[in-house]
């Protein structure tokens, strides 16, 4: 068994299967001509099941024949052109490279003793991030699994910031549509069920600050405490930006910790000509990065950025073992004493490889693309009468659904409309996501493929108008 580790003795195995594990990669994706096969939980599970991890296959060649049979046929693809669902992009060929590069030599990013130089290019990628958001020389930031756990780590922040006693007073801000995060991380940080504090949107699903001003001064009337405020730099469900300079202006006057959840929005960051859409990033106190969202990298690549170095210590923690705190005085860098994880991959190498390789123009220029390709499917879907927009994208998601000719019925459009979606899905010919708006049922489109164009968002509206009137036309032949 031990030809199977890879070591100095085996290098060559090493690349034989790798590289033949890379040429079924490769012909699946030259061959694949829809997002999904349409499989579906019945046809699939039995064939998963019926394998006994007990007795293995002993042969590269015969597992990677297998694994075409139980994932590699059925997966989705996100690099598809008519993938328009999530927030999950296609991704670029350096940042793979650096995931097969990472994963072969597998540093862990807790300490200098396990990752040396690694350690030095996340951080030297966390000083460019800051200086990309406007953050002076105090700031500081660590790599994370992704945008869930940087906002649980930058609430945490928030509130041993404050040496609160009384937990049950504070509070947290974030508008109705920002990410389902915010409330479990006031959860799991033992905030009451309450803490945060919903703020209404406008038309185009941006926090309204008056109504935030509002509850910031009834939260001090009350005697409570405004502990932060999280700004949404791309909303899940609209890519919608809030008013950050608003939102910092008000945070300063109430005395909150201003968070920007840019974990899609980042892609801005590196946007030649829509930077200025999160002016005001700057002035938060910390902020959620996705590089893999929108700077087309592999999951996972993500990132939590802090003004002030010092707010890391909350997360520092000492182990003789591992992190002893001569360490510090002796100036040995430690990631671990920035994060909430021990053992941690090299993530950040993925997105080193990506800009020493495309720039950050690069990812900015492919970026931009997605962004101007809604604003022309949100022009299509205006000018087209089947269809109900809700709002002018901001970033480069469309939220519509589909009003079949001749039905009036709300709840008979929402039906519609979800039977479009899931017939869509089993069909495997595009792949769309879904949300409630005002508590009906809607379509999403999620644009972050600069290869998706204009003909294929109205072929895949013509294929949705299509199965809602095929529904109806079966609900009517039923009812007869």
């Amino acid at each position: 068994m031990r030809s199977h580790l890879l070591n100095d003795t085996t290098a060559d195995r090493y690349r034989r299967s790798v590289t033949e594990g890379v040429e079924r990669v490769a012909a699946r994706l030259a061959t694949t001509t829809r997002p999904f096969t349409g499989v579906t939980v019945d046809d699939l599970t039995p064939r998963i099941e019926g394998i006994d991890l007990d007795k293995p296959l002993h042969d590269t060649t015969a597992v990677l024949d297998e694994l075409e049979e139980v994932y590699l046929r059925d997966a989705i693809y996100f690099h598809h052109p008519r993938y328009l669902a999530h927030l999950n992009c296609p991704v670029v060929i350096p940042a793979v490279l650096g995931e097969a590069v990472l994963s072969a030599v597998n540093s862990s990013l807790d300490t200098w003793d396990q990752s040396a130089g690694g350690t030095l290019i996340e951080r030297k990628l966390i000083d460019w991030t800051n200086e990309r958001i406007g953050f002076g020389p105090s700031a500081d930031g660590v790599f994370t699994s992704g945008g869930s756990q940087s906002n649980l780590q930058a609430l945490l922040l928030a509130r041993e910031e404050g040496k609160w006693e009384n937990l049950a007073d504070l509070r947290i801000f974030a508008s109705e549509v920002s990410h389902f995060s915010v409330r479990k991380s006031a959860k799991l940080l033992g905030l009451g069920a309450d803490a945060v504090v919903s703020i209404p949107v406008d038309h185009d699903k941006r926090m309204q600050t008056l109504a935030l001003a509002r509850e910031l001064e009834r939260c001090k009337e009350d005697g409570l405490v405004p502990m932060a405020v999280v700004a949404t730099a791309g909303t899940t469900d609209f890519g919608s930006i809030d008013p950050l300079p608003e939102v910092a202006q008000l945070c300063s006057q109430f005395g909150a910790w201003m968070h920007v959840d840019a974990a899609y929005g980042c892609g801005l960051l590196a946007s030649l000509k829509n930077r200025g859409r999160i002016d005001g990033i700057e002035r938060a106190d910390s902020v959620t990065v996705d590089y893999h969202k929108s700077f087309f990298q592999p999951v996972s690549s993500s990132a939590l950025l802090v003004r002030d170095v010092a707010t890391l210590r909350h997360a520092t923690y000492h182990a003789e073992y591992l992190n002893p705190r001569r360490m510090v005085e002796e100036r040995i860098p430690n990631q671990v004493d920035k994060s909430l994880q021990t053992t941690r991959r090299f993530d950040a190498l993925k997105l080193w490889m990506t800009l020493r390789v495309m720039g950050a123009d690069g990812i900015g220029e492919l970026f931009d693309e997605v962004c101007d390709l809604a604003a022309e499917g949100w022009e299509l879907l205006a000018a087209d009468p089947r269809f109900d927009v809700v709002v002018e994208p901001s970033l480069s998601t469309l939220v519509f659904r589909v009003i079949p000719s001749g039905i009036t019925d709300p709840a008979e459009i929402d039906r519609a409309n979800l039977y479009a979606r899931k017939a869509l899905f089993a069909s495997g010919d595009a792949v769309v996501a879904g949300t409630k708006v005002g508590g009906r049922h809607y379509l999403k489109f999620t644009l972050l493929n600069p290869e998706t164009t204009v003909d294929d968002i109205a072929a895949v509206l013509d294929l949705i108008a299509g199965h809602a009137e095929q529904y109806l036309g079966d609900s009517l032949d039923r009812a007869c």
